[in-house]
């Protein structure tokens, strides 16, 4: 290729990759749902995209580390305090249960199925018994099923994917051997091999960064080229000593830093965030590139049976037996019989294994990575049409109606926090001094848990089920302080008061960010209006507008809330419920 041409094809694929993730954040779809067939169609209709003629043999290990930075973001988000009791005796069975089905099914069907040798059917069913957090975490996302479902499914997805891949590599090395075609079978000891040498890279990674995180005490921007530095090199190592290995120390470092005291690692890190959703679009565009029409059109119609083979009647009864008297509830144990989509780790394997078969001369290999890619496409848009409609049946769905935080107890936020109630709110309340938490108890009001605050400004944490936080105490300073870190454990706004002019505060007068109710509506504004009688109310949006009254609130009929703001005023609508300030008693 020439440099113009090159530069051609680097451009066009970061182009598709990016702007297929934009367009499937607007139509509201998992990304990958765009990205497959815009690197599909780019790579029929041009010769640029092309990632054997853009980086040439160094496309698979490239492929490797990609995906062990992928999978280190995702061990990042597993908090073991969450694998416990009933959850985690689910996810280990899934797993189990989940391997050796899956992997029988297309063993025992694939020679007939889809016209290929044992040994490339056992292949093709190591490869798709993985799932994958970068797959279910947007569709979960869109369902918004319950918490539990959530952890269940994250925690299967993200754990099964370096397991895979090591299984995936014992099978390659394994036919390469001679094994599934000579008698040799597969090689147990490889495989309980390579986990160790991925545990212990995990050792390594985690020893690494706490030295880079906590002895030099390097900050944010550093920090995060540590942990790059660490898992690519980690990872590499890995992979020397067996294929993929590197994906289960990148798991177990990201586990290890999440959940060992004194890394404090933040819930949200824009810059390693980005780069993983840069990672992803790019992975998929140009793997799904290699698949040409010419290969598809011979296994599309057993791949599509294949597709209905592992969605009806190979994921149901994992399903069943994983979740047998685990306490899940029965819509909760169907949901998660109906989603196991796969995604980057059955397409990484794919491609990195299926041109060395290729090469090596076996029968039907050329046919492993079209039916991955078509399995992929089948299971992602059967999981993302149907998975709604299916937690709506099964009631699985969790609420809209938002459930906001009040921090403080002055009585004025207890009076708001009784009105946000009136309006079918489930309200939260936390405040400090003993006095005022009786106090919130007394109206009748739900108080967090008298940990919560020290929780959710823990780094790493996150406030489930907590939709708002508004900070409403009279130290202006603790507000602006706790809502910069309380935003990240918040699935929603976290808002502060207006401090008054002459507060005294230290940091309040020179913090940015929107102020809920705005300046005209500050804290001290609001304590004085209702010394004075001004009472919060509870009206429809389509009664008469009441003079001198505010609104601060709308409640939209699904039990969305609204807050208004310095920046953006609320607009009601019909059907809305209006939360209001009403003047001062003369």
């Amino acid at each position: 290729m020439t440099q113009n041409e090159i530069l051609l094809g680097i451009g066009l694929t970061v182009a598709l990759a990016v702007g297929s993730q934009i367009l499937a954040s607007r139509l509201r779809i998992p990304a990958v749902i765009v990205l497959l067939p815009a690197g599909f169609a780019a790579g029929a209709l041009t010769d640029v995209v092309d990632p054997d003629k853009l980086v040439g043999p160094d496309f698979a290990p490239l492929v490797s580390l990609s995906v062990a930075l992928i999978l280190y973001d995702a061990g990042l988000g597993l908090d073991l305090r969450h694998l416990q009791g009933a959850t985690r005796s689910v996810v280990v069975r899934l797993i189990v249960l989940g391997v050796l089905l899956t992997w029988g099914a297309v063993m025992a069907l694939g020679p007939a199925l889809l016209g290929v040798p044992f040994a490339v059917a056992c292949m093709v069913g190591v490869i798709l018994v993985v799932s994958g957090p970068t797959v279910v975490g947007p569709l979960l996302g869109h369902v918004r099923p319950s918490d539990t479902v959530r952890r269940v499914l994250i925690w299967e997805g993200s754990l099964i994917d370096p397991i895979g891949g090591i299984l995936g590599a014992v099978v390659f090395h394994s036919i390469l051997a001679g094994g599934f075609r000579t008698g040799h079978g597969f090689r147990f000891a490889v495989f309980f091999g390579g986990i160790v040498v991925g545990l212990v890279g995990g050792l390594v990674g985690s020893a690494l960064l706490w030295f880079t995180l906590r002895v030099l005490r390097l900050g944010e921007t550093l920090g995060t080229l540590a942990q790059l530095a660490t898992v690519v090199a980690v990872a590499a190592g890995c992979d020397m000593v067996l294929d993929d290995t590197g994906l289960i120390a990148a798991v177990v470092t990201g586990m290890t830093v999440a959940n060992l005291p004194g890394f404090d690692m933040p819930a949200r890190r824009p810059f390693f965030e980005t780069l993983v959703q840069l990672i992803i679009g790019l992975l998929f565009v140009s793997i799904s590139a290699t698949v040409t029409p010419k290969s598809v059109v011979p296994v599309l119609l057993p791949a599509l049976g294949l597709v209905a083979v592992l969605v009806l009647l190979v994921r149901p009864p994992v399903s069943v037996l994983s979740t047998a008297r685990s306490g899940l509830a029965a819509g909760e144990r169907g949901f998660v019989g109906w989603m196991a989509p796969r995604g980057i780790v059955a397409a990484s394997t794919a491609a990195t294994f299926s041109t060395a078969l290729v090469d090596a001369g076996l029968d039907g290999a050329d046919k492993i990575l079209p039916v991955t890619f078509l399995v992929i496409v089948g299971t992602v848009l059967v999981y993302a049409l149907t998975a709604k409609p299916v937690a709506a049946r099964l009631g699985v769905v969790r609420s809209a109606r938002a459930r906001p935080l009040l921090v403080g107890g002055a009585p004025w936020v207890i009076d708001l926090a009784r009105a946000l109630r009136a309006a079918g709110l489930d309200v939260l309340m936390w405040a400090g001094p003993a006095q005022e938490r009786e106090q919130i108890r007394e109206a009748g009001i739900e108080p967090a848990e008298g940990e919560l605050l020290a929780t959710a400004t823990s780094p790493g944490a996150r406030l489930e089920g907590v939709t708002a936080a508004f900070l409403l105490t009279d130290d202006d300073d603790f507000n602006v302080l706790a809502s910069l870190v309380v935003q990240d454990g918040v699935d929603g706004p976290v808002l502060r008061i207006a401090p008054p002019p002459d507060s005294g505060a230290v940091v309040a007068p020179y913090a940015g960010g929107d102020l809920l109710f705005g300046r005209h509506l500050a804290r001290h504004t609001l304590t004085e209006h209702f010394a004075q009688g001004a009472r919060f109310l509870v009206r429809p949006a389509s009664d008469m507008p009441v003079p001198g009254h505010d609104t601060l609130f709308v409640v939209r009929p699904d039990g969305r809330l609204e807050p208004a703001t310095e920046a953006r005023p609320v607009t009601p609508g019909a059907g809305d419920t209006l939360v209001l300030l009403g003047p001062v008693r003369h």
